[in-house]
């Protein structure tokens, strides 16, 4: 077999569109999935994949030293890829403990195991949330100042920290990736794509937080996972790199696009108590991956549409998440009742 690739949180969307790329694009290489399956880390989203004799999978928590080290040696891969993290941030104001515990106990656990046993190559996966709001103020380069607004995106940076030091004091050889807004397919419910589409097709009110205006970046998953590997081939150890989507929107513009691929009206739109600390503006420069060669790909209007395509026909994977009160709940941070069954029953 090819190279090993051990993708921790592959079970999640960004993680399982990752495995479906390795092993459908890249093909010669085995893959070890390792994730504690969360509410948004499902075996359902690599269904198409499990049977597959390249992939093995492992439940087990990032923050178990004991098993991940008992599972990086077993397994010894040449890569390893981080997606595991807890990424809403709703859920972030509300239960703030679980982002500190997986993206930075999580992350220093990972590097700790990882410097004893020498793996070639460590992909981090974070977020453009980092740097903050950057509203009337120039997109971010990857020298930018991290100033993260909430619990979710300041454990994002601190982790951040953590690898950039650990590549600094031991030389460990890691590689931090920021990518703006993914979407696509697999993705969550409680995230503002599918949580519009979903509650559209149930001609549901869909929530706008404040006025609709904030911007944010939008990148297609795909384009994402071509990036990753462009990365993984050419990237430098040591070096953070920025993965934007090139197509700011606004959060407004975004529910209307959706509205009217679906056919709906936009009197589903219901506009609601602005997010405590909602950043406007995130935006990214992207100079270091284009000088390796790659740019998305996906047109908005394309990968927009493939995305309703995908959740209109597959209502088996989204369906049994429809009581999760991120997705019912028009402001989850408040005390707020979820929505009446009766929509979906």
């Amino acid at each position: 077999m090819g190279r090993r690739f051990m993708i921790i949180g592959g079970a999640g969307f960004m993680g399982s569109n990752f495995v479906r790329h390795l092993i459908k694009e890249i093909g010669d290489i085995e893959v070890l999935v390792y994730d504690k399956l969360t509410y948004a880390g499902r075996l359902e989203s690599l269904r198409d994949l499990i049977n597959m004799k390249n992939l093995k999978f492992t439940r087990a928590d990032l923050c178990d030293e004991e098993n991940l080290t008992k599972t990086i040696e077993g397994f010894d891969p040449e890569i390893i890829v981080n997606f595991a993290a807890e990424t809403h941030v709703d859920r972030s104001i509300n239960e703030p403990a679980p982002f500190l515990k997986t993206n930075i106990l999580g992350v220093f656990t990972l590097l700790e195991v990882v410097r004893r046993r020498e793996v070639p190559l460590v992909i981090h996966i974070s977020t453009d949330e980092v740097y903050g709001d950057l509203w009337n103020i120039q997109p971010a380069n990857e020298r930018s100042p991290l100033i993260p607004s909430n619990p979710y995106s300041a454990s994002k940076a601190s982790g951040d920290l953590l690898a950039q030091a650990y590549w600094k004091t031991y030389r460990l050889p890691i590689i931090i990736v920021r990518p703006s807004n993914n979407y696509g397919p697999y993705q969550y419910p409680e995230k503002l794509i599918p949580k519009t589409i979903i509650r559209a097709l149930h001609n549901m009110p869909v929530p706008v937080y404040g006025d609709g205006m904030q911007i944010r970046d939008w990148l297609y998953v795909k384009d994402f996972c071509e990036a990753l590997n462009v990365i993984i081939e050419r990237g430098k150890k040591g070096e953070v790199y920025n993965v934007p989507g090139l197509n700011e929107r606004r959060n407004i513009e975004v529910v209307r696009d959706i509205l009217k691929l679906l056919g709906k009206q936009l009197s589903l739109i219901k506009f609601v108590e602005d997010r405590p600390g909602h950043d406007k503006r995130y935006a990214m420069k992207g100079d270091k991956i284009l000088a390796l060669g790659w740019r998305p790909k996906t047109p908005w209007s394309e990968g927009l549409r493939m995305t309703v395509e995908w959740y209109m026909n597959n209502e088996w994977w989204w369906k049994p998440l429809l009581s999760d009160r991120y997705f019912q709940i028009d402001t989850p941070w408040g005390g707020e009742r979820g929505a009446s069954s009766r929509y979906w029953s």
